[in-house]
């Protein structure tokens, strides 16, 4: 009687540790996912700021570029073009992260956030190249117009 007793003890015991075990496990998936979703919404409103950037310096670069004839203006519409295909694709996959997250798996959820990293490690290059555009084109302005003050 009293192994018996004994061995439902220790029965009673593997099943609570694995009850246990079970819940920690849960839990630190749904953290996990939790922290998926949050950097997938973050690196979202990261790459939207930074094609709204991107947008907003073309837009500036080429109305300078439009004071000045000599000028050519002939890509603005290409790139206006870009972007707005990037802030599509963008919302494509907010729609995605609002659908289909609920259900998906971690790796999905991992890979939409590797895509989306990559998508911003592509732009960040093109953002510094745009911006050192900007403070070039600035300053043969400036240049130009106090050549022209001279005169």
């Amino acid at each position: 009687m009293n192994s018996y007793l004994t061995l439902g003890a220790a029965v009673l015991l593997a099943l609570l540790i694995a009850l246990v075990a079970a819940a920690l496990l849960l839990r630190r998936r749904q953290t996990r996912r939790g922290s998926s979703l949050k950097t997938l919404l973050d690196l979202a409103d990261r790459l939207e700021t930074d094609l709204k950037t991107c947008r907003s310096g073309l837009r500036q670069a080429h109305a300078v570029m439009s004071l000045n004839p000599d000028l050519p203006a002939a890509s603005e519409q290409d790139a206006q073009h870009a972007i707005d295909a990037g802030l599509r694709a963008l919302l494509q996959q907010r729609l995605w992260i609002r659908d289909r997250s609920p259900r998906a798996s971690q790796h999905e959820l991992d890979e939409a956030a590797a895509s989306m990293r990559s998508t911003r490690d592509r732009l960040q290059p093109l953002l510094k190249a745009l911006d050192q555009a900007q403070t070039d084109l600035d300053s043969a302005m400036r240049e130009h117009l106090r050549r022209e003050s001279d005169t």
